[in-house]
């Protein structure tokens, strides 16, 4: 049986609406797409999963319509699946190692996955049983929610510090509403606050409160901050009116609605032409975003297609939507006097492969040409905000990411850290669905080191005595 996919709102229609591009499965498809799982003994597919879903388990329900307890399953080892079923790249993960790749397609775990999540029934969190220790966890993206959950569920009284008026992290104001709702995002933690999470927000730890403080208070400390300092490109004309880093951009969409001004009162340039820069998943949601807003979009980026990091469907998608890509193409100035009126470009070739296995881009000398535009983005990546740990002794790289032992310990004691904020340092972070693997292990290693520690404070009692 050939694998089947959700389907999706027209291309000519959903570039006018911000709503769910992808549909879901109806429930008879879904049962047929479940039933193409070969239900192995020995399943590739978890190994490929970075918090170990037991994904036959669970699509083995679906097959015979328990959905509800295909739900179940996957709760079990995460707290978020309507997220994960949406925006995890499981094309490179569970899906890659799929045993039916030998012979046809992967079975459609991702879309499987969002499917129970939005079919499954609305419970009331587990009885837990507290204990008199205290966790503080320093924002509440996906790195951050999961430990919380996880914590919680192990007995631990959890506090989330969040800087930003709404709870989600990078979920909520990084990511599209047509790729993940906030219906979504809202459901899924107003469950993990059922297991016993509070969430304290507008607290920019690091201005309100420093993590020296927060020590005092609590037994151990998760920093989850993310990376929410934009790189820029330090370029002539950057900082003229109408150029946007993707976070400004995509917070201003996202998290205050812009998109709706004047009814809600944030205002977004609506240019009848936006120039987006780079080739990652932020640049795709950006240039969709804008696209979304009327504009005439084209995306530049320095590398060819093979080279672009973004997933192959959201690229798919952007091309489907009218979306140019300029490749093999970088950003030399932004050009105008008193706002922007053009870009000037500079053609690349492709040289040998650098450290990332891409080959490197070279310029190709006296190819400048300009093009004409009234909107600059640019989304070429970021770093960890440094406000958090700015007046905080922690070891940390040129960059601002953040050391860790293989227990996410950073070099101070009690302190761990995971997601985005040690992503330049060990790979981690980059996906959603990475950034829950290191929530796991962080709450594992936190629980074992307060163990450890009460253990090691009653044999230095008993010593006294």
């Amino acid at each position: 049986m050939k694998r089947l996919n959700m389907p999706t709102q027209p291309s000519e229609e959903r570039i006018k609406n911000f709503e769910e591009v992808e549909l879901g499965f109806e429930p008879e498809d879904a049962i047929k797409e479940a039933r193409r799982c070969l239900q192995c003994t020995k399943p590739a597919c978890v190994h490929g999963c970075p918090v170990k879903i037991n994904i036959p388990k669970f699509i083995g329900h679906i097959a015979k319509g328990k959905f509800d307890k295909a739900a179940k399953v996957i709760k079990k080892t995460n707290n978020l699946p309507g997220v994960c079923g949406r925006v995890c790249p499981q094309e490179d993960q569970c899906e890659k190692i799929c045993i039916l790749t030998k012979k046809g397609s992967a079975i459609s775990i991702g879309q499987l996955e969002r499917f129970a999540a939005d079919h499954q029934k609305i419970e009331d969190a587990p009885l837990i049983n507290k204990i008199n220790k205290e966790i503080a966890i320093i924002g509440s993206g996906p790195a951050g929610l999961t430990a919380a959950a996880d914590l919680s569920i192990m007995g631990y009284q959890v506090t989330i510090y969040e800087g930003l008026q709404n709870a989600g992290g990078v979920l909520r104001y990084g990511i599209p509403e047509f790729r993940l709702p906030n219906k979504v995002i809202n459901e899924e933690i107003e469950y993990i606050k059922k297991l016993g999470v509070k969430i304290k927000t507008n607290q920019v730890v690091g201005r309100i409160v420093s993590i020296e403080e927060l020590q005092k208070q609590y037994n151990a400390i998760f920093l989850s901050p993310g990376a929410g300092l934009p790189h820029l490109m330090h370029i002539p004309g950057e900082s003229l009116p109408n150029v946007y880093t993707a976070n400004e951009f995509l917070t201003r969409i996202n998290l205050m609605s812009a998109y709706k001004f004047p009814e809600y009162n944030t205002p977004i340039k609506k240019a009848s032409k936006t120039i987006v820069i780079g080739g990652g998943n932020v640049a795709m949601d950006t240039a969709r975003s804008a696209k979304r807003l009327g504009s005439d979009v084209t995306v530049i980026y320095r590398r060819s297609f093979e080279e672009m990091p973004a997933r192959l469907e959201e690229v798919k998608h952007a091309q489907e939507e009218g979306i140019h890509f300029l490749l093999l193409t970088n950003l030399v100035r932004v050009l105008g006097e008193t706002k922007v009126e053009a870009v000037e470009c500079i053609q690349m070739m492709l040289g040998e492969e650098d450290g990332s296995g891409r080959r490197t881009p070279i310029i190709i000398e006296n190819s400048e040409f300009n093009i004409d535009c009234d909107q600059v983005i640019i989304a070429i990546g970021s770093s960890p905000n440094p406000l958090a740990t700015k007046n905080t002794p922690i070891d940390h790289n040129p960059q601002g990411y953040l050391f860790t032992n293989e227990e996410l310990m950073t070099s101070r004691e009690g302190v761990f850290a995971g997601g985005d904020i040690i992503g330049g340092t060990s790979g981690h972070g980059a996906t959603v669905i990475q950034a829950m693997g290191d929530g796991k292990k962080a709450a594992k290693a936190i629980d074992t080191f307060l163990k450890q520690k009460k253990l090691s404070e009653f044999e230095d009692k008993k010593e006294e005595e």
